[in-house]
């Protein structure tokens, strides 16, 4: 049987008043690789249903091979049904989106933190590392504490114009909370793995971390 993965995608299609939503090619280039690999995929989101695609993130036809995730987002899981035991690794994709529904909920708190405690692979690129911010494990020590990681930088949103629009930044709060936290640059791939976990910086590393936490999970 292939191993398990749970892809955690946003609910939200606001970012204030910023339009936005997943962002296409973190979910769909990572589904594929996770497909020729033989995982068993599931699809889930905070609020579940339909899923808001960031308009930005396409702008001619989805690859054939997309055909099938891109389906799936139409009706996915809710993220609060699903138990940490069915799954061998969690990912998340990124999308302004997620900053608005990763942090704080409960249900990915509990994911990451079972995760980090029995060292299970967890992958997240752009901003799907907003899924880190405030997970307290155990220990009591926050999960980023001392962790080597990428995500979307404070100079790449200010590149895009957005950082007047954020409800917090993503970079700064990482560091905040104790990441060891590095960078390419602006738009390159990048790809930082720690242990059992692998974030990738932006949408051009998307493969890259599909790739690297495919690794963690062979």
């Amino acid at each position: 049987m292939g191993k398990r993965v749970l892809m955690v995608v946003t609910s939200s299609q606001r970012m204030g008043d910023h339009q936005t939503g997943l962002w296409l090619s973190e979910y769909g280039e990572p589904y594929s690789i996770f497909e020729k690999n033989g995982f068993d995929i599931t699809v889930a989101s905070p609020s579940g249903g339909n899923v808001p695609l960031d308009p930005n993130s396409y702008e001619e036809e989805a690859p054939d091979e997309w055909e099938k995730p891109v389906k799936l987002l139409e009706n996915t899981e809710n993220l609060a049904a699903q138990n940490p035991d069915d799954f061998d690794g969690v990912f998340l994709p990124g999308g302004h989106g997620t900053m608005e529904d990763f942090p704080n909920n409960s249900a990915l708190q509990e994911f990451l933190s079972d995760f980090a405690a029995k060292n299970k692979a967890i992958g997240a690129v752009c901003h799907g590392p907003a899924g880190f911010v405030n997970v307290t494990l155990d220990n009591g020590r926050k999960l980023a504490d001392g962790r080597r990681l990428t995500a979307f930088t404070n100079e790449e949103e200010q590149q895009m114009n957005l950082m007047d629009m954020l409800p917090f930044k993503l970079e700064s709060s990482l560091r905040n909370e104790g990441a060891d936290f590095s960078q390419g640059e602006p738009f390159s791939d990048y790809t930082v793995t720690d242990g059992n976990i692998v974030t990738g910086q932006n949408p051009q590393s998307s493969i890259s971390t599909a790739n690297a936490f495919v690794d963690l999970l062979k």
